[in-house]
């Protein structure tokens, strides 16, 4: 089972300094910058995945700005990623169009000739074929003894377009003599519709399916699939996970004989989640999360400098909480302030940030306290000190505090070392 990366231009500056908030000087945006496989130690993952949604065209906005997405296509996926075959040599990189980002439109912007240039000019090992995401998944749609299940219109025409545009899609790709893996996506609103599409799929000559749909899915449904899936096509086929993040759930879809998955979940999770914010792997072959330390910059984050406008807070004083939160915190990481004291400071930068003046006070502290609850816990463990990846051992606690994106997405990348680790372990005990 291969971890698939999938990137989103998450790259951070190597020299940036922590103390005083700024970047290495000179910097240069992406020039300067590492990728997650040029940073760790060795790359967190064993390939990486790029959407053609995601980069962007004239077609469609992604997140890539148009000269990086100008660049991209000039360069290919490997010399834009500074992902080397010749420094990577096992490496894999894979595309998908991105489906996600025109999941609105009522037909994909992109054609199988379209998608084939792309992946032909970026250089990808690996290419999925044109697919139209179905969201409307229920498993009771297989239950026939009940009632013939009625499926509405616009699903039936996003399944059967994604089979045409396969079909299309392999014919071209088999008439290249050096090009890439051609990967068949299947889409389908309930299990049985999923296989049915696979062996279609399987029918047309792909010998490696990429299964979509999973992100919103929970486990049990994600179960039910590929079991329908395996039982519709032989073990000799590969298949890939598209979006699937079920970390805490891996070693229970080893049976599957699953060849790879993409995810952006443990980067993601850095600076979205509530709560998960930090990896750990540990030596019993689990994964421990914390929740990261928030330390918003007082001049820079939203919500604060809404408080202060509207008068509700001094900036001075604002600024006084958040320089005595960020002392306390380092100095105990040092053994030079104690917990309760760290803990004190946290929480009156925090009762600033979280207070909501539309609920009642008991509601505020109970969810300040709860938060505070949290931060003993991430405290008290000091995981910064456990762990040995890059992240960590050159900034420490600073890889904790979730504070401005250089902070934020080194943490992602320590996590990415984490679950691949994470990931590592499990198949040595298959």
């Amino acid at each position: 089972m291969k971890f698939i990366y999938s990137d989103s231009l998450d790259y951070i500056d190597p020299n940036y300094d922590f103390l005083r908030d700024q970047y290495g000087e000179g910097r240069v945006k992406y020039w300067d910058d590492n990728f997650a496989h040029e940073y760790m130690d060795s790359p967190p993952y064993d390939g990486i995945l790029v959407s053609r949604g995601v980069v962007g065209d004239h077609q469609s906005s992604g997140r890539y700005s148009d000269a990086e997405a100008i660049r991209f296509r000039r360069d290919g996926a490997r010399k834009f990623l500074r992902y080397y075959k010749e420094k990577y040599p096992e490496s894999l990189v894979f595309g998908d169009c991105g489906a996600f980002q025109y999941v609105k439109m009522p037909l994909p912007p992109y054609s199988p000739e379209d998608m084939i240039s792309f992946y032909i000019d970026g250089g990808f090992t690996h290419g999925c074929s044109v697919d139209h995401i179905i969201f409307q998944f229920d498993t009771k749609m297989d239950e026939f003894h009940l009632f013939p299940p009625v499926i509405p219109e616009d699903i039936k025409i996003r399944y059967e377009v994604t089979l045409e545009l396969a079909s299309e899609f392999i014919k071209l790709a088999s008439q290249l003599k050096n090009g890439f893996i051609p990967i068949g996506v299947v889409q389908g609103w309930s299990p049985l519709s999923m296989a049915k599409a696979a062996d279609s799929l399987i029918k047309m000559g792909y010998k490696y399916l990429a299964i979509g749909g999973l992100v919103p899915l929970q486990s049990a449904d994600i179960h039910k699939i590929l079991s329908a899936i395996r039982d519709a096509v032989h073990y000799d086929i590969q298949i890939h996970l598209l979006g699937f993040a079920k970390a805490d759930n891996l070693k229970e879809f080893f049976k599957y004989s699953i060849s790879s998955f993409d995810t952006a979940s443990p980067m993601i999770r850095a600076f979205r989640d509530a709560r998960r914010n930090y990896f750990l792997y540990d030596n019993n072959g689990s994964i421990k999360y914390y929740t990261a330390i928030r330390i918003p910059q007082a001049f820079e984050n939203n919500i604060l400098k809404k408080k202060i406008r509207s008068g509700q807070y001094n900036q001075e004083f604002v600024v006084m909480k958040e320089t005595e939160a960020l002392r306390c915190i380092r100095g105990y990481a040092e053994n030079k302030i104690d917990l309760e004291e760290t803990i004190e400071a946290l929480k009156n930068y925090s009762k600033i940030l979280i207070w909501n003046e539309t609920l009642s006070e008991e509601k505020n502290l109970q969810a300040l306290n709860t938060l505070m609850n949290h931060y003993r816990l991430t405290l008290k463990d000091r995981p910064w000190d456990k762990c040995n990846c890059r992240v960590c051992r050159d900034c420490g606690v600073e890889a904790i505090i979730f504070r401005s994106s250089n902070r934020n997405k080194r943490r992602g990348m320590h996590n990415l070392e984490n679950f691949y680790n994470h990931l590592g372990k499990l198949k040595e005990q298959i």
